[in-house]
């Protein structure tokens, strides 16, 4: 195996690396959405999981659960929208690297 094997097994590890430290990164990033003009916000980590829920006391109807529940689903889905889309730009920034062009 010669002196190009070696290189790439190099860049490989680097790019490993770059993984790891891209994703430790990620997990520690907050994403915000929110639903019904404010009324309710969700907080991501970057990992996916919840760090907050926020929900106004006016949008809270005993009459209406169902309304707060498709809020609270939208802010979820909003700051999980946001999450998805850094993590995509994150991993369009790889592109290229070390020699690995369809990656």
């Amino acid at each position: 195996m010669g002196t190009g094997f070696l290189k790439k097994k190099k860049e490989a590890k680097a790019m490993q690396q770059q993984l790891v430290d891209m994703q430790s990164k990620m997990d520690t990033l907050e994403y915000e959405g929110s639903a019904g003009n404010g009324l309710v916000s969700v907080t991501m980590m970057g990992n996916g999981t919840i760090k907050s829920v926020r929900i106004k006391p006016d949008c809270i109807d005993k009459e209406d659960p169902d309304g707060l529940q498709d809020l609270i689903k939208a802010a979820f889905n909003a700051a999980k929208k946001k999450l998805d889309e850094q993590s995509i730009q994150g991993m369009g920034a790889m592109k290229g690297f070390a020699g690995f062009p369809g990656f």
